[in-house]
């Protein structure tokens, strides 16, 4: 039989489930695609829109779900990302310096009310470094270093409920990729973040361990315009704290995502994407993620 709670109880745990909540940045920080550490020649630019979708209805911590007893009944996100990137070569290297500017709205359905959130997030400024760009055998390796600077909007009283987060992180990765067959390719990305702390996070100071995962794309190409990929996040870590009170909610999660990629003129590609969470540790379970991506080459 369901454990009940009386409706004062209710409203203290989701008072305080809302100030515990983790960002809505769940998982990968940030999260690549196929292809991502494949180096373009120098002089190309490429103009990225992204739509992202997703719902979350269940809610973990320890691997139990305790979405009723926060009062937790939907999360929403519709966020979209402006990305421009820009190819360069310096000492015989290939750099691709990028800016994304994050916007969207948030929206969480509780059953005390909803709590919404919308605007511009938090700027990403920065690029990758290939060391390694063979382009006979379509080998490269390459390391990442990406700043999210604290400009996004951000309601203190609404705490992860936002589209920025009031702090700084450090978002380091590096991808290796490698084809397997004439049609097929491997990308494997590792991922490391250190966080700054939010000085007013629903009236605490929030504080977060470093991050890390892992991050790999299965990637199949259908002629010379199309590619279907199957790619697999998990991420690890990332304990928060309030007040120097330790959550216990490090990261132990992992979800799948569909890729279908296609060239619908030379210099245009359009992507379409679905995924949806595997395991969930602490955090929310993400029932859908639909993505869309438009890329114009420069």
């Amino acid at each position: 039989m369901k454990k009940t709670i009386t409706s004062s109880l209710a409203s203290t745990v989701l008072a305080s489930s809302l100030a515990c909540l983790p960002s809505v940045t769940l998982g990968a920080q940030v999260a690549t695609d196929p292809g991502d550490y494949s180096p373009l020649p120098a002089g190309v630019d490429l103009g990225i829109l992204y739509y992202q979708h997703t719902t979350h209805e269940r809610l973990y911590a320890s691997g139990s779900e305790i979405s009723n007893l926060a009062g937790i009944e939907e999360l929403t996100t519709d966020i979209g990302l402006l990305r421009w990137v820009h190819y360069i070569e310096l000492g015989g290297f290939t750099i691709d310096p990028q800016i994304i500017i994050p916007f969207g709205k948030v929206s969480l359905k509780t059953s005390g009310g909803n709590i919404r959130s919308s605007g511009v997030g938090d700027p990403i400024v920065g690029g990758t470094l290939w060391l390694h760009n063979d382009q006979e055998t379509k080998r490269a390796f390459g390391i990442t270093a990406l700043a999210s600077l604290p400009l996004g909007q951000y309601d203190a009283d609404k705490g992860a409920v936002n589209v920025g987060e009031n702090r700084w992180k450090l978002i380091t990765q590096a991808g290796y990729v490698t084809p397997l067959t004439d049609t097929t390719s491997l990308d494997l990305i590792a991922e490391y973040t250190i966080f700054g702390e939010n000085d007013d996070f629903a009236g605490a100071k929030k504080e977060q361990q470093d991050q890390y995962g892992v991050q790999a794309h299965l990637s199949k190409s259908i002629g010379a315009k199309t590619r279907v990929t199957l790619s697999y996040y998990h991420d690890f870590a990332g304990e928060t704290s309030l007040d120097g009170i330790d959550l216990d909610d490090e990261l132990n999660n992992s979800r799948w995502q569909g890729t279908l990629a296609h060239f619908v003129a030379p210099d245009i590609q359009l992507q379409v994407q679905y995924g949806r969470s595997l395991e969930v540790e602490n955090g929310f379970f993400e029932e859908d993620r639909v993505n869309f991506r438009l890329v114009k080459v420069f």
